[in-house]
């Protein structure tokens, strides 16, 4: 197997390369930190270790045997490849070893890492030639055949929490045995269960437990992590009981080089930069020459593969080697079962060099020693990143990480303050079981599952707010209440129709041209994800949407060709339920709170592929959309306002076309024959727009900007699509756009997670000095929220401040996609006046 070192003494002496390097972090090798094998473990497991070639334990292995002896629950939140699969499969196996009525059960967030650690209980079960414990995963793909001998027989079961929720839990009676001995419940990579997800999971949990202790069994819980800024709390949310965190690492560890690549500016004034994919493409053509071993991930299919087509059709086939084909393959979630194991047998065995692949290899299936992994992108989250590159270096090796940067903000942000990478994670994962809608989707289950007796707790929910939502089921003619108990009685099987992925219960389902179900989206995305004329890709296949029927809950789809995707238009308010906290820093007052947000789809563009061009803008009529959830708000202060203006750097003011403005359009309309002079859509009871040409507030006077040399007439649709080439984006604008694309930072979620809207004259707050003054909303983007919001309040200063350091580090001239958001081919980006807002607000 070949070393990195020449090839990174090549990069080093690579101007082009070593000019983009935005950080280059070495990571000393570590030597192991080793501890004696406890002898208090089973004779049958002492003799077998050495045999694997296990005669010393790393010193955190040594110590999870001692916590999990002791009765303690356990997080253990150790390094990539540090053994934590060793970590908990010791006592467990121990104790299933010692008690044959013991049982165990082991949770993944996938099938394929459930297989994969399926292996490895095999072949230390193997070792010790025990058959009794007969581990085997049940999930949705096990045979029909093999379930109830799982059930029967197995002492050791790996699933997922999906399959928990719909497959097992409500089917305990079969499980009766296996319940009754449930002594262990293992959850591994802790950190992916946050957000929506996490706040199911933790439901399904309260369902596991209280399922266990019907059968008088009381499990103890083993959690493993990546690093996050908040294991035990996390953890302790989950499973809602103490635990004892273990950080301390003691595995080996090789020479790891991280670097941090920032393709080159082609355009400084527009702030664009060379494409990612092209720039993965050429760096992972160097390390395919140089002989390396190496794993590109990419955050989305599509990305993946494009840079898969690249790459095949760039390599060169000497006769007598293996084909492209065969050296570089793909690998996401879409990939039929056995194909994904063939590959990862191929990675394993060293038969393929290269592999693209989405997160679905970032957790901790077995790939062999990867030399080199390449991120397309940031992954979205600092422990994603550490994941990603860690599946390079698993030996005492030196390997390499490149994370190639893309142009948005986020990454930009990494790629000026590294130290958010390299430092303590500032992440923190985030969970809300109380969330009303997921709540009482699960309540339902347990319902179906056990009727509630008179004074039962659903976990940390008191017995009195347990009561009012059965009551409320009750009245829905769900539930049955007799005396104090409510028992389950209608015809639904309530999981069935719960899926863990989402907050709404609701789905759209998709059809193609011949009737058959290809997907389904839930209700609150379908109006944005396949409203009529959207382009959908599913599989690696393109469909456009003919038609979306949301009473039917249904969309139709046909096949498509089109050179473009699209992209939603969306119009949005907020109102202010109720404010939770309230606070005046710097510049303005924060806030906290329930909120109504209110979206309406209104249109779509049409973008062609990779160039980005706008083709052009169509107008949808589509019923808005209400969601109660939770928001953080920053309301302008009159006197930061008043001080900017006076300096000529706030332009976020509504214009003020002039008196004569009414008679002016109206002149303009008639001149123009009332008719859309882009598309030339005559008026239709309703009167067209009259654009600017020159964006109003490039003159020094309403009378230069209102002649009509510089007045044209638009449909609204054309009017929307010639305002995005040619604004000035406003400072507040600016603002929002900044806030909007760092904040997931902080939150160890998805851009898509938060919503974020700039209002001019918001009315947030009762307070007279804040009616009517600009804000800036960010919100959880689920309903009732998941607790993004309040933490947001928290970290407003700090949010500020990174912006701040952001917009400012940014080479662009006036606003780029990597700051304050893009000007337009004509416009004004307004970076000054957003990094003159910031300023004022005490960043």
């Amino acid at each position: 197997m070949d070393d990195v070192h020449p090839l990174l003494s090549r990069w080093r002496s690579e101007p082009e390369f070593a000019a983009n390097v935005a950080a280059w972090q070495i990571f000393p090798a570590r030597s192991a930190q080793y501890a004696e094998i406890p002898s208090g473990l089973h004779s049958a497991l002492l003799h077998a270790l050495p045999n694997l070639g296990i005669c010393q334990l790393y010193s955190h292995q040594a110590r999870a045997w001692e916590i999990v002896q002791s009765g303690d629950h356990l997080i253990l939140a150790t390094s990539t490849a540090s053994g934590k699969t060793l970590a908990y499969n010791l006592p467990v196996i121990d104790r299933l070893l010692r008690q044959p009525e013991a049982r165990a059960l082991y949770l993944y967030p996938t099938k394929a890492l459930a297989q994969d650690q399926l292996d490895e209980a095999k072949n230390l079960l193997s070792a010790v030639e025990n058959t009794s414990i007969a581990p085997a995963v049940y999930d949705g793909d096990t045979p029909t055949g093999q379930r109830q001998a799982i059930r029967q027989r197995s002492r050791l079961v790996l699933s997922n929490p999906d399959m928990l929720h719909t497959g097992i839990l409500p089917h305990h009676t079969a499980w009766a045995e296996f319940f009754r001995g449930l002594q262990f419940v293992v959850i591994d990579e802790l950190h992916i269960y946050r957000g929506v997800f996490g706040s199911h999971v933790a439901n399904v949990l309260r369902r596991l437990r209280r399922v266990a202790r019907f059968y008088g069994a009381y499990p103890q819980f083993i959690l493993a992590s990546a690093t996050i800024a908040n294991p035990r709390e996390l953890a302790e949310k989950l499973v809602e009981a103490p635990l004892h965190l273990l950080e301390e690492d003691g595995a080996a560890r090789g020479e790891k080089h991280f670097i941090i690549y920032n393709p080159p500016i082609v355009d400084p004034d527009l702030g664009i930069r060379r494409s990612l994919l092209q720039e993965t493409g050429r760096l992972a053509g160097d390390l395919l020459r140089q002989g390396l071993q190496t794993i590109i991930f990419g955050r989305a299919r599509r990305t993946i593969e494009l840079i898969l087509a690249y790459l095949r059709q760039s390599g060169t086939d000497e006769p007598g080697e293996q084909s492209a084909l065969q050296r570089i393959r793909g690998y996401r979630s879409g990939y039929l079962p056995h194909q994904r194991r063939e590959i990862e047998e191929a990675l394993r065995q060293g038969e393929a060099q290269l592999v693209v692949a989405t997160s679905a290899l970032e957790l901790g299936i077995d790939i062999g020693g990867m030399q080199a992994a390449v991120l397309a992108g940031y992954p979205g989250t600092i422990a994603s990143t550490w994941q990603q590159a860690g599946r390079a270096g698993r030996g005492a090796d030196a390997s390499l990480a490149v994370l190639v940067t893309s142009a948005s903000p986020i990454d930009q942000f990494l790629a000026h303050n590294p130290q958010y990478l390299f430092a303590r994670s500032p992440e923190q994962a985030l969970v809300n079981p109380d969330n009303l809608l997921i709540l009482l989707g699960h309540l339902r289950c347990a319902a179906f599952e056990l009727p509630f007796q008179p004074g039962e707790a659903f976990g940390s929910l008191p017995a009195d707010r347990v009561v009012e939502i059965l009551r409320f089921l009750v009245d829905e003619g769900e539930l049955h209440q007799s005396g104090e108990r409510f028992f389950w009685m209608s015809d639904a099987y309530p999981a069935q129709g719960l899926s863990l992925r989402s907050a709404s219960t609701e789905t759209v389902l998709l059809h193609d041209e011949e009737g058959r179900t290809i997907g389904q989206v839930d209700r609150p995305s379908a109006l944005w994800m396949v409203h009529p004329g959207a382009i959908y890709l599913h599989d690696g296949r393109l469909f456009q949407v003919r038609s979306l029927d949301l009473e039917g809950k249904l969309a139709q789809l046909k096949a498509a060709t089109q050179d473009y995707y699209t992209e939603p238009l969306r119009e949005t308010s907020v109102e202010v339920i109720t404010m939770q906290a309230e606070a005046a820093p710097p510049g303005c007052w924060k806030a906290h709170g329930e909120v109504k947000v209110t979206t309406q789809v209104t249109g779509y563009r049409k973008v062609r592929w990779f160039a980005h061009e706008v083709l052009g803008v169509e107008s949808l009529d589509l019923p808005p959309s209400e969601m109660y959830t939770t928001g953080y708000w920053l309301t302008i202060s009159p006197d930061t306002i008043e001080h900017l203006d006076v300096q000529g750097l706030w332009n976020s003011s509504p214009n003020d076309y002039g008196p004569l403005w009414p008679a002016i359009r109206n002149r303009v309309r008639q001149r123009d024959g009332y008719r859309c002079q882009s598309c030339g859509a005559q008026e239709n009871g309703k009167a067209h727009d009259v654009h600017h040409k020159i964006p109003f507030r490039s003159f020094h006077s309403a009378q230069e900007a209102n002649n009509p040399a510089n007045l044209v007439t638009l449909c609204p649709a054309c009017h929307r699509k010639a305002e995005s080439a040619v604004r000035v984006r406003s400072g507040l604008a600016g603002l929002a756009y900044v806030l909007g694309n760092l904040a997931p930072l902080f939150l160890m979620c998805d851009s898509g997670d938060l919503g974020v809207h700039a209002e001019m004259q918001a009315r947030l707050s009762p307070d007279p000095q804040q009616i009517g003054q600009p804000a800036v909303i960010l919100y959880d983007q689920v309903p009732a929220g998941i607790g993004f919001s309040e933490r947001l309040y928290e970290l407003h200063a700090t949010l500020l401040t990174e912006a701040h350091r952001l917009v400012a580090a940014c080479g662009c001239q006036d606003g780029c996609p990597s700051c304050v958001g893009p000007g337009g081919e004509l416009g004004y980006g307004g970076k000054r006046e957003a990094l003159a807002l910031l300023e004022a607000l005490g960043a």
